[in-house]
């Protein structure tokens, strides 16, 4: 079972690195850790069949999942969206993720929790949710580097972001709170950076308004503060994006929370990108077009601040604060 997506150049550019290929990875599966190859779920399950399961991706650091109670609450807000009863405790799906943790000897990784409905009884009308059903909850954890002050990030230069044709699926077809199996939509738009090689997709929703990357958060700024689409439209809320607006308001940076174009963003003076693999990631370019000027892909000023900050908040808060700042 392969719960994830590398970036379009392979390297761990999503929020799901692979890392399949290692023979001593550990899963669990139901309940139980079993070896990554012994990894599997039934061909009936209406995850796989039908996508029909909630996914929440976390990153650990020094061990500790990082702001663990949100990711918690959005994916009970994704079972509820989708009306997955699994009936599993939180402090039990937080000690899978441990178990899963130290069976893989992983201090330092990206982990995400998959809950699918499952094989559910046999019935004429398929797509029937309220089938009796007993959910599938897989947990996996691939290895990533230290987190925290003074560490390297996981991406090897600047994204190169690119708007892409395919549109960011609207908020009344699937709730954009409810983080699902069902990636085809953020498939396709990667697909389209084959063409340019960029490293991320710019989706756009029905209105023509930026929605985000295909597995990122969008950030810029334009000398008056920060600007983020809101989640209003059809924007994933992630869990990193909360904690960079909560960062940025504690600095006193002005958070504008609202509706943008691609110009907007291709005319900005920074513009990054975030999720829980990347954490803050710099934009060299948007559509070509260098967003520093010159494009060498140097940070901003404030781009490079609240990445700071933000690493300092996973410093005190996983690994003791024993760095200096």
């Amino acid at each position: 079972m392969n719960d994830g997506s590398d970036g379009p150049d392979g390297s761990a550019g999503s929020d799901d690195p692979d890392g399949s290929d290692d023979p001593d990875r550990r899963y669990h599966v139901d309940g139980e850790v079993v070896a990554a190859d012994s990894a599997t779920i039934h061909v009936e399950d209406r995850g796989f069949r039908y996508g029909d399961a909630a996914r929440e991706t976390m990153r650990a650091y020094g061990g500790r999942v990082f702001r663990w109670d949100r990711h918690a609450d959005r994916l009970a807000r994704s079972c509820e969206a989708l009306s997955i009863d699994h009936a599993i405790p939180v402090a039990e799906l937080r000690a899978r993720i441990d178990e899963t943790l130290a069976a893989n000897d992983l201090m330092d990784a990206v982990c995400t929790v998959s809950i699918t409905r499952g094989r559910g009884a046999s019935t004429a009308d398929r797509f029937d949710p309220r089938i009796e059903s007993d959910p599938t909850v897989v947990v996996t954890a691939h290895p990533l580097p230290r987190g925290g002050l003074g560490s390297e990030p996981v991406f090897d230069a600047p994204a190169t972001l690119q708007t892409v044709k395919t549109r960011k699926t609207p908020d009344r077809s699937v709730p954009a709170d409810a983080r699902t199996h069902a990636r085809v939509n953020e498939t396709l738009a990667r697909f389209e950076l084959r063409v340019t090689g960029a490293d991320e997709a710019l989706l756009i929703d029905a209105d023509g308004h930026v929605a985000g990357g295909a597995d990122s958060t969008l950030f810029f700024a334009d000398g008056e503060g920060l600007k983020t689409p809101s989640v209003d439209g059809p924007v994933v809320p992630r869990v990193t994006r909360s904690e960079i607006v909560d960062v940025a308001e504690e600095e006193g940076i002005p958070v504008e929370e609202g509706s943008y174009t691609p110009s907007e963003v291709r005319e900005a003076d920074e513009v990054f990108l975030a999720n829980a693999t990347w954490e803050v990631r710099p934009v060299r370019t948007v559509d070509g077009i260098a967003v520093d000027g010159d494009g060498e892909g140097v940070s901003g000023a404030l781009t490079t601040l609240l990445s700071r900050l933000f690493d300092r908040r996973v410093e005190g808060a996983c690994y003791g604060g024993g760095r200096e700042s």
